[in-house]
């Protein structure tokens, strides 16, 4: 099954590419590696700010990582000139969770964005993972995400 037959299945529309907040680029490919800068959650169009601990759930973060993946999946759209089939494999995740120091579920939110991957590209979405609690992310976003691809 090709990808966008599986996002279609799961109801998804690929957003286009976040303009950067910084100095830096959403995407730099090497090789046959793509390297996808930290994508923020975001919600109703803003920066989805929160903390998981404090004012957000487990089940909540979670969705909000989902959405990061969501993102991540328009910034490689145009990063693969328009063609995810392209994907070989989502290599690596890193996920950083804004979160009080006593909050310990920073993988279950970060499922959120693994699991989507796995639903979207089966066996080629499976990945290496991190996911760490943080004291704070750019513009108060509750979390936020990088991703590696390897492309054909």
């Amino acid at each position: 099954m090709s990808v966008y037959d599986k996002l279609k299945d799961l109801n998804i529309t690929l957003p286009p590419v976040s303009v950067p907040a910084a100095a830096y680029v959403p995407y730099v490919q090497s090789g046959n590696l793509l390297f996808l800068s930290g994508h923020i959650a975001r919600k109703d169009g803003k920066p989805w700010a929160a903390q998981l601990g404090k004012n957000l759930s487990t089940e909540e973060g979670k969705a909000a990582a989902r959405a990061v993946a969501i993102d991540l999946l328009g910034t490689l759209h145009a990063a693969t000139g328009g063609d995810l089939n392209r994907v070989q494999r989502i290599v690596k995740v890193m996920s950083l969770v804004n979160s009080t120091g006593d909050f310990t579920e920073q993988h279950l939110v970060t499922n959120g964005a693994s699991e989507l991957l796995g639903e979207v590209f089966g066996d080629r979405g499976k990945h290496a993972r991190s996911a760490f609690g943080v004291a704070q992310i750019p513009l108060g976003a509750c979390v936020e995400i990088e991703l590696i691809a390897e492309l054909e």
